[in-house]
Parts: C-alpha cells; structure tokens; sequence
C-alpha cells in the first residue's frame, strides 16, 4: 500500500514538472513572439485596451439598466401603495385591530396581484401594544426590515418609504431579493413586499447578453486591428528582408511597388537606395580589383630588377673590406639591410594581395601552441637582448593541441612578439599560453607606452605608427599586425588588443581548437590582471567581421 502510493506521488510530481516546464516553455515562446512582432503586440494591446473600455461600457450600461428597471419598479410599487392605502381606509376607516376585518382586508389587496402573486401584502395596528400585524400565509412578518417600521412609526399619517431587503417565506423555499414599500394611513401601516426575481433574471439576461456581445467585439476589434496592421506590417516585412538579402550580397533584390501611398513610397526610396547601393559597391568592387591588381602586378614585376639589385648588392657587401674608402663599405652594408627590409615589404605586398582577393588557405595540421610559442620566442629572443627585455613564458603543464597553419600562426606569434619588443621600452615582455575545450590563446603583454584613447582602433591599420616621430628599429614594414589581423580571421579566431597609456598594451590571439569551429570565447582575458582602474582601450577584430 506504502509503495503505491509512494509511486503515485513520484508520478504526480512528475506530471508537475512536466506541467510547469511545458507552461514555461508557451510562455516563453509567446512572449518571443510578443516582442518579435509588431502585428502580435498592436492586435494584443488592442485586444487588452477594448476589453477594459467594453468592461467599463458594459458596467455603466448594467447600472444604468438596473437604475431604471429598479426605478420603475419602486414607481408602480408606490401606485400600488396608494391604492392600497385607499381601501384600508375605507374598509377599517379609525376602527381598531379586528382580524377578520383585517385579514378580508389584505385578501382583497391580495387578490390585486394576480394569479402569479406579484407581491404580498402586510398590515399591522400601531395602536395595539402587542399586535404585529397581519400578513399573507407566504411570508413570515419578519420580512418587513426593522428600519422601515421604525421610520414609518414616528411618521405622520400619509407617508411613505421604501427600501430592499430579504423575503422569507414561511415554507422551506429560500430567501428572495425583495422591494418593500410602506405607508402609514391613520392608525394603520401597510407594506407591500414585491419579489424582484423577474427583474433579476432580466438583469441577468441583460448582463449575459452585453458580455457576449463585448466578447465578439473585442475579437471584432482585434480582428480588424488585426487586418489594418497587416496592411502596413507585410510591407515593412518585405523591406527587412530585402535589407537582410542586401547584407548578405544580393544586391539585385528589389521589392514590389503597388499603389501610390506612403508604402509604395517606402517601396521606391528602397529600391533607389538598392539602386545606387549596387551602382556604388559595383564601383568600389572594380577600383578594389585593380588596386588589388595593382599591388600584384607591381610586386611581382619588382622581383626581377629587385633579383638582379640583390645580386650586385650581395657582392658588394662581401667585398665591403676590400674597399679604400670606408664610406663605400658603410653604404654596401645600408644596401644591404634597405633591400632586405624592402624584399620583405614585397612579401607583405603580395601576401595582403591574396588575402584582399580571397586567395589565401590555411594547410592545417595538429600542434602543441607551447611549441610554437617556444620556437618564436627563441627567434626574437637575440633582438629582445638587444632591446634589454627579457622575454617570460607562462605555458600549462599539459599540451595545448589546435587544428593550425603552423606557418601563419608563427607569423602572428612573430608580429606580436616584434611589436611587444619594439614597444616594451626595455621592460619584460610577457607570453601566456591557456586552452580550454573548445579554443586555445596566446597573450603577449608588455609594460611600454601603452595606447592612447582612440589607437585600440586603429592599431591593425595598414602602415598605421603609433607615434609617427617614433623610428622603426626593428625593420617592420607597417603591414605586420595587418596580415596578422588576417590570418587569425582565416582560422576563424580573433586577434585583440588592450592597452593604457604608460601602463604598456597586450595582445591576445585566441583560436578554435578545430579547424573550422565556431569561435566563443577565449581561455585568457584580454585585460591582465592588475592592469589598473582606467578604462581599456579595445580592438575586437572577429572573424567576419
């Protein structure tokens, strides 16, 4: 027995729970749709707005229905007192309480009321002490409230009051609502006590009748809301989605013109902007290719004098000992360095070159992050000296493995590092290294000038200095973060920046462990710890973007 009903509670909450979690799910859903849609919210406000304004019509129509119901009622029962004050008068006159006199008396008011028994009628003697009245076999005397005795008690022969109260019947019937109207003529008060259920039931019908008809008419109202804002809505629909199809690089859609109102306007300002929009991206699409062409053309075609310059300059530099004059030696070796930095200018060239044309693709392998860390750390790790920073790694215990390009990934570890260098003023240069399931980041933080307001957007600028009075030490060709900026988007990662003024900047490169993957956080900050209380400056540059 114990188990069963152990078993039929562990049902029950689970019918609970299902209950509720399918409950929060239809909430959940149409308040999605309550806030995603302008038509659902003007046919919802117009639905609660009529059903208040049909409720508060429908309450001042039943008052006032009941006011008049009532006050034709208190009316009749009042033609009815005085006829009835009339022959008590003439049947009693002055005489005193004789029952049979009085009780003939109220038979014949009685029979007034029809076969159906419209009222029932109550005399009583005010000059006998002990003398309650006399009333119909029907109604208990009681049913006559205390208040309206007294108040015709102390009245004077020929008044009248009236009020409402509870009729109750001598037999097991329930009590009734009932109007109870009294007057006072000589010696005697005589009340009339009217049933009301006739007028309740026709409030009643009355009250159901307007309720059924506010109902339709709100579902009418909120129908025809619903009908005129789709007029305007569907519209409006169709420019969202033309827009949508124009952002994602449709640029012949256009939509349908129809009419001459407001809408048909909307419709052709839309297509004159789509118009132009194409006319304008086509131009920059052509001027772009010939730019990019431009680039190509030209730094390949530099290669051949640029091979021959090389050649000659090769040999002037190994020769520089051999000549006389010491400045030709120091102007062999500047000729050298300048076509150093200038071949690797034209590699930028072309390498921006396929990235502005989409050429570029990642030959993906599984590595170890720390490996690559270590061997461009090792690479740097001589101009570093020379710099006077020194280089500190934070690398996990356990492999930090990645679907990568390992030669685009050293060139942005590369990039970073030269940058932190160029930049640190001699302070340590900071290399972090985290993974999680899903990305791995390398950060490399310095402690240098740090970026000013405004430079966190603009620091993977093309040929873009900091300090334009600053000298590059370091040989840079001005399109190093740039690529950089570009190969991470290829993975799919980000490449970010954080600095302050004077508290030194750090950069953060964060990719998905699977080549291919979706990109959602990153396993390290972007602010370093302690950074300070000032505000960040960042450069958020996602894939897509």
């Amino acid at each position: 027995m114990r188990a069963d009903m152990r078993r039929a509670m562990r049902f029950g909450r689970r019918a609970l729970r299902e209950a509720r979690r399918l409950l929060r799910g239809t909430v959940k859903s149409g308040y999605t749709r309550w806030r995603r849609s302008i038509q659902v919210r003007i046919v919802t406000s117009t639905l609660f707005i009529s059903a208040i304004v049909v409720a508060i019509l429908g309450m001042f129509l039943m008052q006032q229905m009941s006011s008049a119901l009532m006050d034709g009622k208190v009316k009749a029962a009042r033609l009815q007192l005085d006829d009835g004050l009339a022959q008590v008068q003439r049947d009693l006159g002055n005489s005193t309480g004789d029952g049979s006199r009085l009780n003939s008396t109220i038979e014949r008011l009685k029979a007034r009321s029809g076969p159906s028994g419209l009222y029932e009628v109550h005399i009583r003697d005010t000059t006998e002490q002990y003398f309650d009245g006399y009333t119909t076999n029907e109604l208990r005397p009681e049913s006559v409230p205390r208040r309206l005795r007294k108040e015709l008690k102390n009245a004077p022969a020929g008044s009248r009051a009236y009020t409402y109260g509870e009729l109750s019947y001598i037999d097991d019937r329930p009590s009734e609502r009932g109007l109870i109207v009294g007057g006072k003529t000589g010696q005697f008060e005589l009340y009339y006590l009217f049933r009301l259920v006739e007028e309740q039931r026709t409030l009643t019908n009355v009250g159901r009748s307007l309720a059924g008809v506010g109902i339709v008419l709100v579902l009418l109202l909120a129908a025809i809301a619903s009908l005129v804002t789709r007029q305007v809505v569907i519209p409006v629909r169709l420019a969202a989605q033309g827009a949508q199809r124009l952002a994602a690089g449709r640029l012949e859609e256009r939509m349908r013109v129809r009419g001459e109102d407001d809408l048909a306007r909307l419709a052709r300002s839309f297509n004159d902007m789509a118009a132009n929009l194409q006319e304008k991206i086509g131009e920059l699409e052509d001027l772009s290719q010939v730019q990019r062409q431009f680039v190509s053309d030209v730094s390949h075609e530099l290669r051949t004098p640029l091979t021959t310059i090389r050649i000659a300059a090769d040999m002037l530099y190994e020769n520089r000992d051999t000549f006389d004059d010491p400045a030709v030696g120091r102007s062999a070796e500047l000729l050298q360095s300048q076509l150093e930095r200038f071949e690797s200018l034209l590699a930028d060239l072309l390498e921006i070159s396929r990235h502005d044309a989409g050429a570029a693709t990642l030959d993906v392998e599984s590595l170890d992050m720390r490996d690559l860390v270590l061997r461009v750390v090792g690479d740097i790790q001589g101009l570093a000296e020379r710099k006077g920073s020194k280089v500190v790694l934070q690398l996990p215990g356990e492999p930090c493995m990645a679907e990568v390009d390992r030669r685009r990934v050293e060139r942005i570890l590369r990039n970073l590092l030269v940058n932190a260098v160029e930049h640190g003023e001699g302070e340590d240069i900071v290399v972090s290294v985290a993974a999680d399931r899903d990305a791995v980041a390398v950060a490399v933080r310095d402690h240098g000038v740090g970026l000013k307001a405004g430079e966190g957007q603009m620091v993977f600028d093309r040929f873009w200095r900091a300090d334009p009075a600053r000298a590059r030490t370091t040989g840079g060709t001005g399109l190093g973060l740039s690529i950089s900026r570009e190969d991470a988007q290829l993975h799919g990662g980000w490449l970010q920046a954080w600095g302050e003024p004077g508290a030194g900047s750090q950069f953060r490169l964060s990719l998905p462990r699977v080549a291919g993957a979706e990109l959602r956080g990153s396993p390290l900050p972007l602010v370093p710890p302690g950074a300070g209380d000032a505000r960040p400056l960042f450069a958020e540059l996602e894939a897509g973007e």
